[in-house]
């Protein structure tokens, strides 16, 4: 802005010699950087509020449209007007499972004696998907046990008399293993010298599903013969039906507040915190320091092969998982002695006995309570047993 003055008939002129839009132009060139940053802020916390939450990519997730995620069983389920609540945390999943409604177990690491425990004292009615043979054991009480069978997938029939495996008819199965010598048990979609695919065993006004394979009610497989047809029915049993997937490696105190609580933050403490990091990397990019571009550099990195292996059986060791580890020894050594002496994948537990015992020579018993015993009862029988497996082995040449 400028003025014109006369001063003894003298003329000049006085003031900064700008206008009124060369002010404004300046100003907009200042505001320029915080209103892009505030705009930036606008548009993150409408994508945060508006946008739907991301879908899960987890197998056996609800909320999974991929092949092995559950997304189209659980909307048929919430159609026909069952409840389905996903639990994330064994706890809250555990007291959600009152009685009158239903459990479902997903397939997952569950072996944790304390979490095993929680999941077979439920009123609920249980459905364990691909259990662990330690939560099969608990939740049944002996009555449902596992072999190990190495078929490959085909069409089963039902071949027994539970109204949803007679509905379903003939379902797409890979591998079995279930056994019973229980009345109270029903086991279905049997094959042979493999044992059933599904079994059901009520008592004590409680019922347990099991399916020893969960590939049936994946999206990719539920429009497959009668799978649909089993899976609705063995889920929908209960208009409420609780949701669970084990985390990895989980532990357990059994206790009611083992969960934490909702705590002290607000719920949408986390959705500013992460807009208030990309408000901070925006100003970082704005005013920060051009940098040249990245040189990368080859460095040499060496991971042994032995140290996955040494970091899960620490992890077995300290959850006291023994059962767990000597079930994966023996299944390994029960598969390679089968390779080795010709015996096909889908060989059940019975011919492995016999021609272990008759290329080793040690007595049938011996070789079964090697591969199919029951699981030790400390460290030191552990590794007995890793012993005795390795020295068994040694003994059996290829045909």
């Amino acid at each position: 802005m400028s003025a014109v003055v006369t001063t003894g008939g003298a003329v000049r002129v006085v003031g900064d010699g700008t206008t009124a839009r060369s002010r404004g132009a300046r100003r907009w060139r200042r505001a320029r950087g915080p209103l892009a940053v505030l705009l930036v802020v606008v548009v993150l916390t409408a994508l945060v509020v508006l946008l739907p939450a991301p879908r899960s990519l987890e197998p056996y997730s609800l909320d999974s449209a991929e092949p092995d995620g559950l997304h189209a069983v659980a909307s048929i389920l919430e159609d026909q007007g069952v409840r389905i609540r996903s639990e994330d945390s064994l706890g809250a999943a555990v007291r959600a499972a009152k009685a009158g409604s239903t459990l479902v177990v997903a397939p997952g690491d569950l072996w944790d004696a304390d979490a095993v425990a929680a999941v077979a004292a439920v009123p609920a009615d249980l459905v364990l998907l691909e259990p662990s043979s330690e939560l099969l054991d608990a939740a049944t009480d002996g009555r449902v046990s596992t072999t190990y069978g190495w078929g490959g997938s085909a069409l089963r029939d039902a071949g027994c008399d539970d109204p949803d495996a007679t509905a379903a008819g003939r379902v797409p199965f890979s591998g079995a293993g279930l056994n019973s010598a229980s009345p109270d048990v029903t086991l279905c979609f049997s094959a042979s010298g493999e044992g059933a695919s599904y079994a059901v065993d009520a008592t004590d006004g409680r019922t347990v599903r099991v399916a020893a394979d969960a590939l049936f009610m994946t999206n990719g497989e539920l429009g497959e013969n009668g799978s649909a047809a089993l899976a609705l029915r063995m889920l929908g049993h209960t208009e409420d039906v609780v949701w669970y997937v084990p985390e990895p490696f989980l532990t357990y105190g059994g206790g009611v507040n083992d969960d934490p609580g909702p705590g002290i933050l607000p719920p949408a403490f986390w959705p500013a915190m992460l807009l208030g990091l990309l408000v901070v990397l925006v100003l970082a990019l704005w005013r920060g320091r051009r940098l040249g571009r990245v040189v990368t550099e080859d460095l040499p990195v060496v991971v042994r092969p032995t140290e996955t292996t040494l970091g899960r059986a620490r992890l077995y060791r300290r959850a006291g998982a023994r059962g767990h580890a000597a079930a994966g020894l023996r299944a390994r050594s029960a598969t390679r002695l089968a390779a080795r002496l010709g015996l096909p994948r889908s060989a059940g537990a019975a011919p492995v006995v016999d021609a272990v015992s008759r290329a080793s020579g040690r007595p049938g018993t011996e070789i079964e309570d090697l591969l199919y015993g029951p699981p030790p009862a400390d460290d030191a029988a552990l590794l007995a047993l890793a012993r005795r497996l390795d020295l068994l082995e040694s003994e059996v040449h290829p045909l």
